[in-house]
């Protein structure tokens, strides 16, 4: 649905004015299982991408936060540890979303994840399922810099004494998740743009090949549809991220707990 609503020039059969016309419409035309479509090759890379991340950042969190505040939490380890993990799971995550948002696009001429990624290396290049990569980390610094504080900001408001609270693990995940998308949606419709080439929208503007970096989509965006261009699919991405972020957090502190009171009762 989020790629679909940052589409900047969409097939006249694939405008929308909301999330729920928008999956209405989908389901209708194109089928049931239309909206997952790419979700496959994102499962694939979420697992490992997700494994180094929260790795990278307990690591980083832990060795900052004594050196800047001794023990303490500190909101500016939060953010730099934040910051130096999105490296690594945007590495492995990159090429599965520009897959996955090449298979989403309206009238999609691909068939399958494995046609796909044949027919952009053959026609692109093996550079294709990187184009985007600096804008992500542009957008994925900042949105998770902004999502990481906010959680343990969250935490410290709702559960001080940092104990085991799967209510409080989901709100501040949820909050987090939603305050971050917000803030960061002009990136991710510039993101888009990157990831889906729309060969309308290019043309309009005089735009021959293909669009790289960042400036470059920021520029094409506002040509397009100006301020509010950069803040088409907010709604979408706001609500795809709350229950992503509560989810992912909910399930990290059970584990992190479940680990940990493991190895307790191992010891004694």
């Amino acid at each position: 649905l989020q790629t679909r609503m940052q589409s900047l020039q969409p097939d006249p059969k694939a405008q929308y004015r909301s999330v729920y016309e928008a999956l209405k419409k989908i389901v209708l035309t194109e089928g049931f299982w239309r909206p997952l479509r790419g979700i496959n090759v994102t499962m694939l890379g979420a697992g490992p991408a997700h494994a180094m991340y929260f790795a990278c950042y307990e690591k980083m969190k832990k060795s900052l936060s004594d050196t800047i505040q001794h023990g303490g939490n500190s909101h500016l380890a939060n953010g730099i540890a934040g910051s130096v993990a999105t490296l690594l799971h945007d590495a492995v995550m990159n090429p599965a979303e520009v897959v996955k948002q090449r298979m989403q696009m309206f009238n999609s001429p691909y068939k399958s994840v494995l046609a796909c990624v044949r027919t952009v290396q053959k026609t692109e290049g093996f550079g294709a399922f990187y184009r985007s990569y600096t804008t992500q980390l542009t957008m994925n610094v900042p949105f998770q810099a902004i999502h990481f504080i906010t959680y343990e900001f969250m935490q410290e408001q709702i559960n001080p004494h940092r104990e085991y609270n799967p209510r409080s693990h989901i709100v501040s995940g949820a909050v987090a998740g939603a305050v971050a998308a917000a803030a960061t949606t002009p990136l991710d419709v510039c993101k888009t743009l990157l990831n889906t080439q729309e060969n309308m929208a290019l043309s309009s503007v005089n735009i021959s090949g293909h669009l790289s970096g960042m400036m470059n989509a920021f520029k094409t965006v506002y040509q397009l549809g100006g301020i509010a261009g950069y803040f088409r699919g907010v709604q979408a991405r706001v609500i795809y991220q709350m229950p992503s972020t509560a989810i992912a957090w909910s399930v990290y502190e059970f584990f992190k707990y479940f680990l940990t009171k493991h190895k307790l009762e191992k010891r004694t």
